[in-house]
């Protein structure tokens, strides 16, 4: 793309050599186009001489067309109120103290909001101004994260009013008629509250580790870990809480390598993984542990967990959002924030994990988890 010049108004040339043009007049040879942000820069008579790559993705507007118009005119923006920008900021004409202007939301024409600040370059304090530079940003990204910041916060809000509804109707009830209840009805009210108790911990706890996550302060504190016998705690409690002893089948193929993960973390996704396979799926709950061999064959690269089912399954266009926040598929309830955890997890652990279809038709998801020194030598 040219830069082009104006040495006056209504004229225009051809662009000077890199170290001179006016896209970059400190001379480093930088091309605009190579600038992430949108780049817009005006001559002391208000003209265009620079309309970067990234102004020309923002704006829809083409560098031939800006180049050599009148800035209010290439980059005609409006405030949230619908006031002409550039009358409003009068960057030729106005205090002649002012350097800039702050970066905020503008709106192009159509309504589309940009990121927009400005600099005003003068050759000597509080002279006339050589030239404007501004810098344009997509909001597309900031909303994308506002609104799942929103979502969030709407997710959180509807699962702890629930539980917190029924606590306090609960013990509220128990406090002012507590000599009309049976001690088994008394055993019924209070083992719900802490049921529901339990409900809030852990959603907070989920909060905590989202945080974490996104902030990469997930912290993995690295023990030797029995894999296989993690898998059979949680089978026995499944047994144990009324499920057939038949529905799992644990396979274990040895040797595995040593394993030095957090074991806490791990149970975490043990937990989610086969809690997914019981309540939404359906037949038996195969689990295969298996060592993992690197591209270069080394039996000891790592290990492999594969979780799978004999349900539905989960539908193709779905399989690339399984582990996005709030992704619930057809009639799961819940947050829908727990494989999104679960892969942070795995991930803050150096490994890896998919989904995909199971040889029976339901869903089956695979992490692997590479060979990892324990904390102490980390």
């Amino acid at each position: 793309m040219s830069v082009g010049t104006s040495s006056a108004p209504g004229t225009r040339r051809t662009a000077r050599p890199p170290a001179s043009r006016p896209g970059d007049p400190a001379g480093l040879g930088i091309d605009p186009d190579q600038l992430p942000d949108g780049l817009v820069v005006a001559d002391e008579h208000g003209r265009v001489i620079c309309f970067n790559a990234a102004a020309v993705r923002i704006t829809a507007v083409p560098a031939e067309q800006a180049l050599g118009q009148r800035l209010e005119e290439a980059l005609p923006l409006e405030d949230l109120e619908g006031r002409r920008w550039w009358q409003l900021t009068d960057p030729y004409g106005g205090l002649a103290i002012r350097v800039g202007q702050p970066e905020r939301n503008l709106l192009l024409p159509g309504g589309r909001e940009v990121l927009v600040s400005a600099r005003y370059v003068r050759t000597r304090p509080t002279g006339p101004v050589r030239r404007v530079v501004v810098a344009l940003r997509d909001t597309e990204a900031r909303r994308r994260t506002e609104r799942s910041h929103a979502e969030l916060i709407a997710t959180v809000a509807h699962e702890l009013r629930s539980p917190l509804t029924s606590v306090k109707g609960f013990t509220a009830t128990l406090l002012a008629k507590w000599e009309r209840f049976t001690d088994d009805q008394k055993r019924l009210m209070l083992e719900t509250v802490d049921a529901d108790a339990d409900r809030v911990t852990r959603l907070i706890a989920e909060l905590l580790d989202i945080s974490r996550i996104d902030s990469g302060r997930l912290e993995v504190r690295r023990q030797p870990v029995d894999i296989g016998a993690a898998v059979g705690r949680h089978i026995q409690a499944y047994v144990a809480a009324g499920q057939p002893a038949d529905r799992f089948l644990l396979r274990v193929q040895h040797p595995l390598p040593d394993l030095w993960a957090d074991p806490d973390k791990i149970d975490q996704v043990l937990s989610n993984l086969l809690e997914n396979a019981v309540r939404h799926g359906e037949g038996t709950v195969r689990i295969d542990i298996t060592p993992s061999a690197s591209p270069r064959e080394r039996e000891d690269a790592g290990t492999s967990v594969t979780v799978s089912d004999e349900g539905p399954g989960i539908p193709e266009e779905s399989m690339n959002r399984v582990f996005t926040r709030f992704w619930r598929g057809s009639k799961r309830g819940g947050t829908g924030l727990g494989l999104y955890i679960v892969k942070g997890i795995v991930e803050a652990h150096g490994g890896t994990i998919t989904v995909g279809r199971a040889p029976g038709g339901g869903a089956e998801f695979r992490f692997t988890l590479p060979v990892a020194a324990p904390a102490y030598l980390a």
